[in-house]
């Protein structure tokens, strides 16, 4: 049972306990036909600079893998039903859709060389993709191009117990080697409500963020090494396992959340933080957002060094959850916003104690009115997929648009209400009324990270909605020089919008870079620049 805390609380040890466990649920795939309806965005013509594929190109690529890893359809001479195409040529959400008739699953960064070699070769677009669970349009075809599956490349390298270095294929999915890690008393320094499907190739390629940034920071600092296949060929052997090389220019980090636009990861090498041997997680229910940034102001002026995560979410968000996935609240009543705060260190009795004093002050000050806090790993997963399971949620309740922001923290929230108030105006949205074009509008996110995930749930996609929100989002992140794209990437969906965060002399500079890595432009073609 889950410890309360209540508005007169005592002690951390002394907390009543309480009867509202929730019922675990493991993020899943959300499959794209459960959906039924596509979004109408902007697809961008197909390049007639590309060549459209004929068997002789299939040809070649059954010479070179072996037939298990080559799936054609009959359009290019291959006898694949186009129905098992349809996980690689449509996105989670079903809102982006390519029509590739060949996927390339190669086992060996040896077999992706000789791949891209022979596309750039011969003008062949292509699309690298890991888990395909981006949501901007970044991982799937736009048209014919040829998918480039990693999932095969899934064998861990080396791992080195003393430092906590790790060096893996591109495909290996970020759950796998978090337990790997974890059997070995480390941990990855990302988390991803996608972990159970993501890979670790496609987390470098779009710099994902995640539950853990506010702890161990981006993959910026945390990836040691890479090696990148480029659009000719050249593999880039830079899987170095040193903390630092001061020598050059640190060439990984183009490849860092560039998309899959400038090169293929084939092998990454990140440094595995030493796992924590004490968590502790509470959720707090809280009257309003500001309360929810003096709680994190608080956080961090008690727990500071062993703060490891700190989660908000709004009351929509919440009764999704709640809903989708059976659960019930840990607490005793419904609030306006809720908080998770998570702390990780190595000492349990300094950890308890930070926490409970923590917890005892957001109670006595008013800022917190109720919290429940978890007595054992189970009720810590519990309290955990409150969080990671909004997204499947939402995506249960409709079609959801979604926005990866980044926004100083004390405006942070303040584009969810003045997004419903539009759609209000329009007469698309009340709050409660099942008839209207959008069900629900709400947020949620890392405020450690001024990161809000802000969510438009609709009966379908189509443009009378769209049309309210967009600029008009990404017009009011810029106005607060925020970020159009917090840890999502730009894709597709983005790319047009991209000068409402970058200069155009940056944008300029990034086509250059575009240039000399992929002069042919075969790579993820459409996408970010």
């Amino acid at each position: 049972m889950f410890a309360s805390i209540r508005s007169r609380c005592l002690p951390a040890r002394q907390l009543a306990s309480t009867a509202r466990a929730a019922a675990s649920c493991a993020r899943t795939v959300f499959p794209a036909s459960r959906l039924g309806c596509r979004a109408s965005y902007h697809k961008p013509a197909r390049s007639e600079a590309f060549k459209r594929l004929t068997k002789d190109d299939l040809a070649y690529f059954k010479a070179i893998m072996p037939s298990e890893t080559v799936l054609a359809t009959a359009q290019v001479g291959g006898t694949a039903d186009a129905i098992e195409l349809e996980g690689f040529n449509a996105d989670w959400l079903n809102k982006y859709r390519g029509d590739s008739q060949l996927v390339l699953r190669p086992k060996t960064t040896e077999q992706v060389s000789q791949i891209l070699q022979y596309c750039n070769t011969h003008r062949i677009a292509v699309v690298p993709q890991g888990g395909n669970t981006g949501l901007v349009g970044g991982s799937v075809p736009v048209h014919d191009e040829v998918v480039l599956s990693l999932r095969n490349m899934s064998k861990i390298r080396s791992y080195d117990e003393l430092s906590g270095i790790l060096v893996c294929d591109a495909g290996c999915v970020l759950e796998e080697l978090g337990n790997y890690v974890g059997e070995r008393g480390h941990v990855m320094p990302l988390d991803l409500g996608a972990k159970g499907s993501c890979h670790i190739g496609g987390n470098v390629a779009a710099n994902a963020g995640g539950i853990r940034f506010l702890r161990y920071g981006s993959l910026h600092g945390s990836v040691l090494g890479l090696e990148v296949v480029l659009a000719d060929g050249t593999v880039l052997d830079n899987l170095s396992t040193l903390r630092k090389d001061n020598t050059g220019y640190d060439l990984k980090q183009l490849f860092i959340g560039s998309e899959g636009t400038l090169g293929v990861v084939t092998g990454v090498s990140v440094a595995t933080p030493q796992k924590p041997s004490a968590v502790n997680v509470a959720v707090l229910g809280v009257p309003t957002y500001e309360c929810v940034q003096r709680a994190f102001k608080l956080a961090r002026k008690r727990c500071g060094e062993v703060l490891s995560a700190y989660e908000f979410w709004d009351a929509n968000c919440m009764g999704a959850v709640l809903r989708h996935h059976e659960l019930k609240s840990p607490l005793g009543a419904e609030f306006p916003f809720y908080v998770l705060i998570e702390t990780s260190g190595s000492n349990k009795e300094h950890d308890d104690e930070k926490l409970g004093a923590l917890l005892e002050e957001l109670m006595e000050e008013g800022i917190a009115e109720d919290g429940a806090l978890a007595q054992d790993d189970s009720q810590i997963a519990r309290m955990w997929s409150m969080r990671e399971g909004i997204p499947e949620s939402l995506g249960k309740t409709g079609p959801t648009y979604k926005y990866d922001v980044s926004i100083p923290i004390p405006v942070l929230y303040d584009i969810v209400g003045d997004i419903a108030r539009r759609l209000e105006t329009a007469g698309l949205y009340k709050p409660g009324d099942a008839t209207r074009p959008v069900k629900l509008v709400c947020g949620y996110g890392h405020i450690g990270d001024g990161n809000l995930h802000l969510n438009v749930v609709a009966e379908r996609f189509e443009d009378r909605v769209t049309e309210i929100f967009e600029p008009y989002v990404y017009e009011w992140v810029a106005s607060h020089r925020g970020s159009i794209s917090a840890e999502h990437g730009v894709g597709l969906m983005k790319r047009d919008y991209l000068r409402y965060s970058k200069s155009p002399e940056m944008i300029a500079y990034m086509k250059r870079v575009k240039d000399l890595f992929d002069p042919n432009h075969i790579l993820n073609p459409y996408k970010v620049v």
